[in-house]
């Protein structure tokens, strides 16, 4: 898969040092989360594709037939194509650890490239998930950090919805860190820090 299979913004850091791929929310595009990214992980190179898929006009990663309800055809489609995506810039890149930071629509999909390739990303930050299936691991999420934040009242992805979503990580070994807060769909200070406090968490020569 080519390297500019999506549209996207790259922002050069460290060179061998972290790789920090961010995927932008319904409506959004490759530089909603791009100041983000680099206020989390400063030393990182961030990478931010554009989904290639228009909802009314709207840019999402893959398909969906109604609110939580998903084209799971598309889905395999863009997941098969944002791993290709993402395993052609770690090749290129060699860096330490690779890192993925999602927000709703782009946490679906990061979360799905982690179901099909366990071992791509070292660490995810999975910010307002809705994974309304369940999930297939291909392979083993041992030794995977995985972030979750959510709003308790998030009318879009509901909370019993994120607790599935935390077992069926745990059951499969990752090491999960869910941070919640008092509100709907959107991003509180209270997940900004637990972010940042999950990506400096890393060891410097990666997990």
């Amino acid at each position: 898969m080519s390297k500019d299979a999506y549209i996207h913004n790259l922002l050069p850091g460290s060179p061998g040092g972290p790789l920090l791929f961010v995927f932008h929310g319904t409506g959004a595009d490759e530089s909603q989360l791009l100041s983000l990214g680099r206020d989390l992980a400063p030393q990182a190179t961030i990478i931010s594709p554009r989904g290639d898929v228009s909802e009314h006009g709207a840019a999402r990663f893959f398909r969906r037939t109604a609110e939580g309800v998903y084209d799971m055809g598309d889905l395999a489609r863009a997941t098969d194509k944002m791993a290709g995506f993402v395993k052609a810039h770690v090749e290129a890149a060699k860096p330490s650890t690779v890192l993925g930071l999602g927000y709703s629509n782009g946490a679906n999909i990061l979360a799905s490239v982690v179901f099909a390739a366990p071992s791509l990303f070292d660490t995810a930050v999975l910010m307002h998930p809705l994974i309304p299936f369940e999930p297939e691991v291909r392979g083993s999420l041992a030794g995977r950090r995985i972030l979750v934040t959510a709003g308790k009242r998030d009318p879009i992805c509901p909370p019993n919805l994120t607790a599935r979503l935390d077992a069926y990580l745990r059951a499969d070994g990752a090491d999960v860190t869910v941070e919640w807060h008092e509100g709907g769909h959107e991003v509180r200070p209270n997940e900004i820090e637990a972010a940042r406090r999950f990506l400096a968490a890393l060891p410097a020569e990666g997990v």
